[in-house]
């Protein structure tokens, strides 16, 4: 009977959307078994958020290119994999298209993509903050990025990639609080549509390198639009959970990094 379980539960799974796959401990992503089926409104850059993967490898499995434009009712095959092209004559991601019912495409099989380095191995720094400055305005460059934190308060919750898993920091501040870019980047998606975030931004800071900040009050930037580190981007808030805070996330290659390795000490 378990087995029995077991089986329909998975066939159920592969069939439809996973709706909680980045907040489970258990199905935690990168998942690359299932599908997804688009809803209206969607982006790729969002979908593939969700399910742990780097947007242009998800695109590139399901032939789909430039300007990433995806529809409605569209199949998106979880169980192939692509690989990461870098993006034509632009140093950040092409602006982002949310689903349409016009634009349709395969699932064509790829090449897999070379495996990327474990997500705990800290990368080289190439620019020291002056530690002397105020927390606010610390600056650290990282992995070609200039990064900043994007809100000084307390830090509630460390990242964790095993046990109770928190795939970026959360950061206490009040309702209302300036919530900042941590780098200069393109707005790539601003709204509530991935479940367990609120309202929610992501910012592409360049080919490998995506940003994330969640729980806001009010989005303030809208997708397509170029920002600044250190820019007012949102308002703290609590959306989808019970205190304001911030739930800031660094992704390298879609999947998430531990924040501290990027951002300037404390």
């Amino acid at each position: 009977m378990f087995l029995l379980g077991f089986l329909v539960l998975s066939g159920a799974l592969s069939g439809c959307n996973t709706q909680a796959l980045h907040q489970d401990d258990i199905y935690n992503p990168p998942v690359y078994w299932g599908r997804h089926v688009v809803r209206p409104g969607e982006t790729l850059y969002g979908i593939a958020w969700t399910y742990g993967r780097d947007y242009r490898e998800l695109g590139s499995a399901n032939g789909i290119s430039p300007p990433w434009t995806i529809r409605a009712g569209q199949v998106l095959r979880l169980d192939l994999r692509g690989t990461a092209q870098p993006d034509s004559n632009s140093r950040v991601a092409t602006k982002p298209t949310r689903s349409t019912g016009t634009t349709s495409a395969g699932a064509t099989r790829a090449t897999p993509p070379v495996p990327t380095p474990a997500n705990t191995r800290k990368p080289a720094v190439t620019r020291k903050p002056d530690t002397s400055a105020p927390i606010a305005s610390r600056t650290q460059t990282v992995a070609g990025v200039s990064w900043r934190w994007p809100h000084s308060g307390t830090v509630i919750a460390g990242y964790s990639a095993s046990g109770k898993v928190n795939k970026g920091v959360d950061i206490a501040g009040k309702a209302g609080d300036a919530v900042r870019s941590a780098a200069d980047g393109s707005v790539v998606y601003a709204g509530n549509g991935l479940l367990g975030y609120g309202n929610l931004i992501i910012v592409n800071h360049n080919e490998r390198y995506l940003s994330a900040y969640a729980h806001n009050r009010k989005i303030l930037v809208s997708e397509g639009e170029g920002v600044k580190a250190g820019q007012v981007i949102a308002e703290l808030g609590s959306s989808g959970v019970d205190r304001p805070k911030l739930h800031f996330e660094i992704r390298k290659n879609g999947n998430p990094v531990d924040p501290a390795h990027y951002l300037p000490p404390r």
